[in-house]
């Protein structure tokens, strides 16, 4: 597969004949022995990607694809159930598991659409991470940077990894504190979080009932937008780039910009004084509810904490929890000292803040940094799990805040620092908003990254 090769333009390349399905399989595999980091996938489908090749090619010949995406090669994060296999949700203590009797829901529209599945892609155990460690699996490497190796972004490590290194066009990955942003942003690609309740759950294991979303990784908005389209059934897109000087965007006084990495800072102003020049609206706000969403998550509840206990009750008080990353057994655990009455607090004052907020935003879309820093040195990260806290806490920070208040979002790679590692662009919104967030990505990308 040709570098940075979207979907849209091998699908072009496969609708008009220049490239059959079965070689673009090939391709993909050649890719990966290239690459040669058995960290990325936790099982490739050989087997199966030829088959569901073999299918798309002959409807391609006969002109009859059933989908703009038939054909293009895809991998999902190993909590999608996928027939056939255990889902290990990158932890050993499911392995025992029986396998998937059924694909996960969204994995069998994706497969209604002629995409073709590569394999399960590695993650953070549990998916309970932003930094993207696994000392089970291995850490996928970060192909970015010029200095020692870094962090991949978590959860869905892989699914970041997997599309920075052109193995396929389009990755699927989960996000329930910043899991498809986070990895976007540290490897340089485009990450979408839909809204709660885009997309079906069914057949995804979980890790917070109340905060987990799903959405695509893939080289260009353009691509999560056909993403979004072929799995949700639609012959064409419904959104379109919005009118560039139609879009409002607003930039919080709060949080979001706190301990920001130098070239995060740089990289962001500059992008928000080219929208401003092109036209856009962007404007600064007074948000001091993020300020307060920061402190109630702090003093009384992390809720994927909370439902993850629930959750993981047995594992974590049995002979299993010796099997876990302890680093995540550390997170999970800390929620045990959650009371009812913080609890019953969390959920009221959520509910009171996502209103005022969205009150706020109205129909504006807020801007920040995807993450304060870029990725960080795995080295450190490995060795010192205070050290590893205190950076998977600040990853966390502005992604988490949006989960919590039920919002949408995009990051788009709006540049490098002075080591070649890309920093990220978030686009957020109040829930249900995703066809405004994604029309805004369309629209401004190209000036997002400075192209």
């Amino acid at each position: 597969m040709m570098r940075k090769t979207t979907a849209s333009d091998l699908s072009r390349q496969l609708r008009d004949g220049r490239l059959d399905p079965l070689d673009l399989v090939d391709q993909v595999f050649a890719r990966i022995a290239e690459v040669g980091d058995d960290a990325i996938f936790t099982k490739t489908l050989r087997p199966r990607a030829e088959a569901e090749a073999r299918a798309s090619r002959e409807r391609l010949r006969a002109g009859n694809p059933v989908s703009l995406l038939d054909g293009i090669p895809v991998a999902w994060k190993d909590l999608y159930d996928l027939k056939g296999r255990v889902t290990t949700a990158g932890s050993v203590v499911l392995a025992d598991n029986p396998p998937a009797s059924q694909d996960a829901a969204l994995v069998a529209a994706g497969a209604r659409a002629g995409l073709v599945s590569i394999g399960a892609l590695n993650m953070t155990e549990f998916a309970y991470s932003g930094i993207g460690l696994n000392p089970h699996y291995g850490t996928p490497r970060n192909p970015n940077g010029t200095g020692p190796a870094r962090a991949p972004g978590g959860s869905s490590s892989a699914s970041g990894v997997v599309v920075a290194n052109d193995i396929v066009p389009i990755s699927f990955g989960t996000d329930t504190g910043g899991s498809i942003r986070i990895p976007a942003a540290f490897n340089g690609v485009v990450g979408y979080k839909s809204s709660t309740g885009h997309y079906p759950m069914q057949g995804v294991f979980p890790l917070s009932h109340t905060l987990d979303t799903l959405g695509p990784l893939a080289h260009s908005v353009e691509d999560c937008v056909l993403a979004d389209t072929v799995l949700r059934g639609l012959q064409s897109p419904v959104v379109q780039a919005a009118p560039l000087t139609a879009l409002d965007f607003v930039i919080p006084d709060a949080v979001m910009f706190d301990a920001l990495a130098p070239a995060v800072a740089a990289n962001f102003a500059a992008a928000a004084d080219r929208l401003a020049n092109a036209g856009a609206r962007v404007r600064r706000i007074a948000l001091p509810e993020l300020t307060e969403t920061l402190e109630l998550i702090t003093h009384r509840a992390v809720l994927a904490a909370v439902e993850a206990l629930d959750l993981h009750w047995d594992r974590m008080h049995g002979p299993d929890a010796a099997r876990i990353d302890a680093r995540v057994v550390r997170r999970i655990m800390n929620a045990a000292k959650t009371t009812a009455v913080d609890l019953s607090i969390l959920m009221r004052e959520r509910a009171r803040l996502i209103a005022q907020v969205t009150a706020k935003l109205g129909g504006a879309l807020m801007i920040c940094p995807t993450t304060p820093s870029v990725a960080m040195p795995i080295a450190p990260l490995e060795a010192d799990q205070e050290v590893f806290f205190r950076h998977n806490g600040l990853t966390l920070r502005n992604t988490s805040l949006g989960n919590f208040l039920d919002w949408c979002g995009l990051s788009i790679p709006n540049g490098v620092d002075a080591e070649q590692m890309p920093t990220g662009f978030m686009i957020s919104a109040p829930h249900g908003r995703d066809s405004a967030v994604l029309a805004a990505g369309l629209a401004i990308e190209q000036i997002v990254r400075g192209a």
